[in-house]
């Protein structure tokens, strides 16, 4: 968006750690990245304790600061909400932003449970106000690429699909148990697994159904038993018809950001892995046999949202441009007037595809999504 007359608006950040911090960093930084008509104002924070609070305004830059999420939306300063607490209080603050008529980007997942999203994406279309949920890996230029070229066709009929979420930080079974080893929505389901599933669903369309399992590895820690899963596997069949299998796992011993898909198709394949996340893999079926191979293909000027970071090709985008990109898209959104993808529509399917795994784990036998 390049238009010459800007306009601040007011946000309001409840959860002031690691997303929180992102989020801010990303609001103070969106404007003169991308041009923004809208140019955000770091209004308000809140956090669990006055003390927490306090600190974050400080570090951060914020006007102001609340150990209550209840002030924070309902301050008139505060035009839009930006929501990275932990899931079980999703729903409430975003309810009630809504309310308010004021517009809503909440972090994944979106509610601690089907139920809880199901209500926030009717309470948000009721009332007609901008959504956004917070998927940022799936914005990498690479992968905006990834999705052009399947748009367009590049590699002929899908036929396949695999995708990962695989990552290490728990693989040590002496790790102590903390609050990401307790509760359903904490597991690598609840956690990992939304952002390849979100990945699936952008590169592949809905999916028709699954086949499920999910398990604990580490079962006792030290400082408390685990009582959510480690991994889970599932296969899937896309209402499209194309197969796909999908692996989460919080114990991958190794792999530190493993976010990684495979697309096989008639005239070609696409590879993309998150640890190397400035890189396609692109591989055409033309040319002479002798030639034909992957070629790696570095991101530039010439991919989506790579320009405005950086001129040189090759040079590179980082995490934290991925949540600045989620927070030019928000401003667009409320700019515009309605909301852009991802909604809380897309976050509650994500959730749909979450509890159909869940449930054919349990039964040990393909769910199909039409039943949630």
């Amino acid at each position: 968006m390049t238009q010459s007359a800007n306009t601040q608006i007011g946000i309001g950040i409840c959860g002031g750690g690691y997303m929180g911090k992102a989020h801010s960093v990303a609001m103070a930084a969106v404007g003169p990245v991308f041009n923004t008509r809208l140019r955000p104002r770091l209004e308000m924070i809140c956090a669990s304790s006055p003390e927490s609070a306090a600190g974050y305004r400080d570090a951060f830059g914020f006007n102001r600061a609340t150990e209550d999420w209840r002030v924070l939306v309902a301050d008139p300063a505060v035009e839009a909400v930006v929501i990275a607490t932990p899931q079980a209080h999703h729903r409430a603050i975003a309810e009630a932003a809504i309310a308010l008529g004021k517009p809503v980007f909440c972090e994944k997942p979106l509610g601690a449970s089907l139920e809880d999203s199901a209500s926030m994406v009717a309470t948000a279309e009721a009332a007609g106000v901008v959504n956004m949920v917070g998927f940022n890996y799936i914005r990498t230029p690479a992968s905006q690429y990834a999705r052009q070229l399947l748009a367009e066709g590049a590699i002929g009929e899908v036929t396949w699909f695999r995708g990962e979420h695989t990552e290490d930080f728990l693989a040590d079974p002496d790790t102590p148990a903390t609050w990401r080893t307790s509760g359903a929505a904490n597991g690598t389901l609840g956690d990992l697994a939304p952002h390849m599933i979100n990945a699936a669903l952008a590169l592949m369309g809905p999916i028709a159904e699954v086949m499920g399992m999910a398990e604990t590895v580490h079962r006792d820690r030290p400082g408390g038993v685990v009582d959510n899963d480690d991994h889970a596997q599932v296969m899937c069949r896309f209402e499209n018809g194309v197969m796909g299998q999908m692996y989460f796992s919080r114990v991958a011993t190794g792999r530190k950001m493993g976010y990684a898909y495979e697309i096989t198709g008639t005239k070609g394949a696409i590879r993309f892995d998150q640890e190397d996340q400035n890189a396609l893999w692109l591989y055409l079926r033309e040319g002479p046999e002798a030639t034909q191979g992957f070629r790696k293909i570095l991101t530039g000027p010439a991919h989506p949202d790579y320009e405005p970071f950086c001129q040189g090709p090759g040079h590179g985008t980082g995490y934290q441009d991925q949540i600045l990109i989620e927070a030019k898209d928000f401003l667009t959104a409320i700019d515009r007037g309605t909301s852009i993808w991802p909604s809380f529509r897309d976050g509650h399917e994500v959730n749909r595809v979450v509890a159909a795994i869940r449930a054919s784990d349990a039964a040990r036998t393909w769910v199909p999504l039409a039943a949630l």
